[in-house]
């Protein structure tokens, strides 16, 4: 796969990325150390060369398993993303219990958010710790939804300090809403936002303003959450399938199954489709999949790397399920 630079970084990414919140016991699944590990070098052996994680994604299981995995691996020749802005304080006396946020595991650690400069600098500590790496190459502020001052006047100075030190290669933000985002991307100095969710085949609407607004700036795009939570992650959408980590209503499913009839008429499974409509457009530098085996890293992989004709999207269009503008 080739690499693209991050912003003005010299952090390279390839075009498909590996997302680790299912090995860190995501979406309230747990997965043992052995197929949390084996997904890992699955992504490794297909070719990806970019891992994200972040302190959320099962109170740090995520980190550090993904730490464990890329141990085995030549330091030089991956790049790591991870995120700032909630604390890991320790609950011991809460051990027996379970963590409540979708993630399947003991209730040991209590997040608290935290986007000060002294947050960001214990966050990445502990980071660094748990991923038993001596650095990251880029770091995100972690959904600042309801902290945009803090974020703003502490957290970015202390990222933009540290990436001026050389202690980070590349800064950004990372969250669930393009507005920010764009806001992110036109009045700061980032390098990359992670957009998770609002630019898919079911959520295309960070075209209207955002994607075109990091264009301009120079700022990358990691997509993320191109399978809505996973409603566009299987071949056809199954009743029970989730959409924005909800169950999908039905009147989702309809319009997610027929994206599917026009992707099938084309030779591509709905997964190929939401991942390369993705891909395409010239905004976004890498897009990053989740998984959380072997199975699902490889699979991934191999319908990332097959051809999708143009003629798809102009289908598409034709048949009202994405607009012109849509397609960047």
């Amino acid at each position: 796969m080739g690499t693209t630079r991050l912003g003005r970084s010299r952090v390279e990414v390839g075009a498909l990325g590996f997302g680790a919140v299912g090995i860190g016991n995501g979406m309230d699944r747990a997965v043992s150390d052995e197929v949390a590990h084996g997904a890992v070098r699955a992504a490794w052996d297909a070719g990806v060369r970019y891992f994200d994680t972040a302190p959320h994604y099962g109170l740090g299981l995520s980190e550090r398993r993904l730490g464990r995995a890329l141990a085995e691996l030549p330091r030089g020749g991956y790049t790591v993303s991870t995120k700032v802005g909630r604390l890991l304080e320790p609950t011991p006396h809460r051990s027996g219990e379970r963590d409540d946020q979708g993630f399947d595991v003991p209730a040991a650690y209590t997040r608290r958010w935290d986007f000060s400069a002294d947050g960001v600098r214990r966050s990445l500590e502990g980071s660094l710790d748990r991923l038993g790496l001596d650095r990251v190459d880029l770091v995100l502020l972690h959904d600042p939804d309801d902290h945009w001052e803090q974020a703003v006047d502490e957290a970015y100075p202390a990222l933009h300090e540290l990436r001026s030190q050389g202690v980070v290669g590349a800064i950004g933000a990372g969250m669930n809403q393009a507005r920010m985002l764009e806001r992110f991307a036109t009045e700061t100095d980032v390098d990359a936002v992670l957009l998770a969710g609002r630019y898919t085949l079911l959520d295309p609407s960070a075209a209207d303003t955002m994607l075109p607004a990091c264009l301009r700036a120079g700022v990358s795009v990691i997509a993320a959450g191109v399978f809505n939570s996973g409603v566009l992650a299987t071949d056809e959408p199954v009743e029970g399938a989730t959409y924005d980590y909800t169950e999908a209503s039905a009147e989702v499913r309809s319009r997610a199954a027929r994206i599917a009839v026009v992707a099938r008429s084309h030779g591509v499974a709905l997964p190929g489709a939401a991942m390369a409509f993705a891909a395409r457009h010239p905004a976004v530098a890498t897009v990053l999949v989740g998984a959380r085996s072997a199975e699902q890293a490889a699979r991934n992989a191999d319908l990332f790397a097959r051809p999708v004709p143009d003629a798809l999207w102009s289908d598409l269009v034709g048949e009202g399920l994405l607009r012109q503008e849509d397609l960047g």
